[in-house]
């Protein structure tokens, strides 16, 4: 049997089958530097090396591949080590892989230890507040002054009275710098504000006069700084400066005038009260002594009942009873005398 024509006809598909492999290779060879050749030529040329592999992973997991490759080609050139899987995966945490290269790279020019995680955890710390991790390592190297009380709440001054009952106006500028190590889980700028307004305010009110305050403004940012404002807090407290001390109104003599008016107010509560018993006692010894009126007019009315009975029982004669006319006739007569005198002396 003449094997030769299937030997012929087997090498010939063999070679098909060979040419298609090496097609479809060239076709994915040609795909992949379709897509990755220029990122990656750059990265390789930049000292940043990176495999096709990885390149095909962002892809696959969505991520931004030249943004990635970009920024790992910015640490490199700064120094940093970091890799394409660390930026990776902070990117799909949601993070900004931008702000934390340029904050990393800030940091190390700065000499400040801050390594990726850290930079990392600040900076989802800060995603929705309107700040960066890059902010808050520059704040770390260029220290940032909050004016106390905030300028966004309306108040000008932090207003303290001192013992004498005078009102002290003061505007401090608290200078900070971030402590990146409190940064994560750390109290804020509002804190701050909140803690030197309360130590200013206390100083205020342990000042025997506002004559001290006004004399040693100082004496207030030493007891303020006295008292760790910026414990548990993001940042450290370098200075606190006081901008501006004023006297405002005197409350203790307004409190005086005004408890005094209540004292008056009392007063004449108190008076009326004890008028209107009066009033009341005179109306019932009124209505007394018309009652022992009624009960004379009343024991008037018996007597000549009684003279009437004494007439019938005997007891009475008649000359009795005109001498007792007699008598009251001379009462009246000199009682009427009487009167005539009196009103004569008092005419003459």
């Amino acid at each position: 049997m003449n094997i030769t024509p299937i030997l012929a006809a087997l090498e010939g598909k063999t070679a098909i089958v060979v040419y298609g492999v090496g097609g479809m290779i060239l076709f994915v060879l040609a795909i992949l530097l379709l897509n990755f050749g220029v990122i990656y030529i750059r990265a390789l040329f930049s000292g940043a090396k990176v495999t096709f592999t990885e390149l095909i992973a962002l892809r696959l997991r969505s991520v931004p591949v030249g943004k990635v490759v970009d920024n790992r080609i910015t640490a490199v050139k700064a120094g940093l080590d970091i890799s394409i899987d660390q930026l990776s995966t902070h990117h799909l945490s949601g993070g900004s892989v931008d702000m934390v290269v340029q904050a990393l790279i800030a940091a190390q020019k700065a000499s400040i230890h801050l390594n990726f995680d850290r930079a990392c955890a600040i900076d989802l710390a800060t995603k929705g507040t309107g700040k960066t991790v890059l902010e808050a390592v520059k704040t770390s190297v260029n220290p940032k002054v909050i004016d106390c009380p905030a300028p966004a709440t309306g108040k000008t001054t932090i207003d303290g009275v001192a013992r004498d009952g005078i009102v002290v106006k003061a505007r401090a500028r608290v200078t900070v710098r971030t402590n990146l190590d409190r940064f994560v889980g750390g109290a804020t700028e509002e804190t701050i504000v909140a803690r030197v307004g309360e130590g200013i305010v206390t100083t205020i009110g342990s000042s025997d006069s506002y004559k001290v305050v006004l004399e040693n403004p100082d004496r207030i940012s030493k007891n303020v700084l006295s008292k760790a404002l910026d414990s548990n807090t993001a940042f450290e407290i370098l200075s606190i400066d006081i901008a501006d001390v004023d006297v405002g109104e005197n409350v203790g003599a307004k409190l005086q005038a005004e408890q005094a008016e209540a004292n008056k107010l009392i007063a004449q509560a108190q008076a009326e009260v004890r008028r209107a018993a009066a009033v009341a006692t005179e109306q019932e010894m009124t209505a007394r002594v018309a009652e022992m009126r009624a009960r004379v007019v009343e024991a008037e009315a018996q007597v000549p009942l009684a003279m009437a009975e004494a007439f019938r029982s005997g007891n009475l004669g008649i000359m009795d009873y005109y001498k007792m006319k007699n008598i009251q006739a001379d009462t009246d007569m000199r009682d009427s005398i009487a009167g005539n005198d009196d009103g004569g002396g008092n005419n003459s």
